[in-house]
């Protein structure tokens, strides 16, 4: 397990250097896949790097910017990868900087390793099974999992907050969510709501930021695979309202159930 978050670390940080480049410096035009959803010349770049880094080993990779195959294919693959070269494409447009690299990796549909890059802050957040879950700043390539360890905030982080805080997206805030915010207000009294994009919702959470995190919106395995397993590896649960029990992947539909993070 040591290895493969080495291998997850490694491949996000290269994607990240990359991502910024363009970010940075270079204009990209954006496209839109049959979804609806946008696609620029980052997220093609990100999966490139990304997929060359993790087939290196023999597991195999469920990407958004890949094949996504049947079930009927998938359904043996007891230990995959499952990436999101950028989660939350709609950020980098905007260039608000809320947008993230999420590499996971899960065994028997469940996420054990957890890895979520913020390239423009250069924050990492990793997890897995065995560790815990951590926070980095400033990581360079040149590292091993121990040195980030040990230069690193282990999750939760102990905080004092005042008032009960939900985390949003900043994107898809659904009626739904809104009814829950407001639930929230009666039993809290005063509560403090923070919109974010991208996997970063997750990570408030994991870090102590936020005290939950409710989407009751689309999103898609790839977008909460690595930032579960943050959660899970820092003691909190993403619960599929569907099933009332924590999120599994590489199921037959790779549309996630609206979920509860807390």
């Amino acid at each position: 397990m040591k290895n493969l978050t080495t291998l997850a670390i490694k491949a996000a940080l290269k994607a990240g250097a990359r991502i910024m480049e363009i970010y940075e410096n270079e204009n990209f035009d954006v496209n839109f896949k049959s979804d609806d959803s946008p696609l620029t010349k980052a997220d093609t770049e990100s999966h490139n790097i990304i997929v060359k880094e993790l087939e290196t080993l023999t597991y195999p990779i469920l990407s958004e910017e890949g094949q996504h195959l049947p079930f009927e294919e998938r359904k043996n693959w007891n230990q995959l990868w499952i990436v999101d070269p950028i989660d939350g494409t709609k950020e980098f447009i905007k260039r608000n900087g809320e947008f993230t690299v999420n590499i996971a990796f899960a065994e028997n549909q469940k996420p054990t390793i957890g890895v979520i890059y913020v390239p423009a802050l250069n924050t990492l957040y990793f997890a897995n099974a065995e560790i815990g879950a951590y926070k980095v700043t400033n990581p360079s390539l040149d590292f091993t999992l121990d040195a980030l360890i040990s230069s690193a905030d282990k999750l939760p982080i102990a905080l004092k907050k005042e008032k009960f805080t939900i985390v949003a997206s900043r994107s898809h805030l659904s009626p739904e969510t809104q009814d829950f915010i407001d639930d929230m207000k009666e039993k809290h009294g005063e509560i403090e709501t923070i919109s974010k994009g991208s996997s970063l919702k997750l990570c408030m959470v994991a870090e102590g930021v936020a005290d939950c995190y409710p989407r009751f919106a689309p999103t898609m395995e790839w977008d909460t695979a690595a930032g579960n397993a943050i959660c899970l590896a820092a003691g909190f649960d993403v619960i599929d309202q569907g099933t009332g029990e924590n999120m599994l992947y590489n199921r037959k539909e790779l549309l996630n159930d609206w979920f509860l993070v807390s």
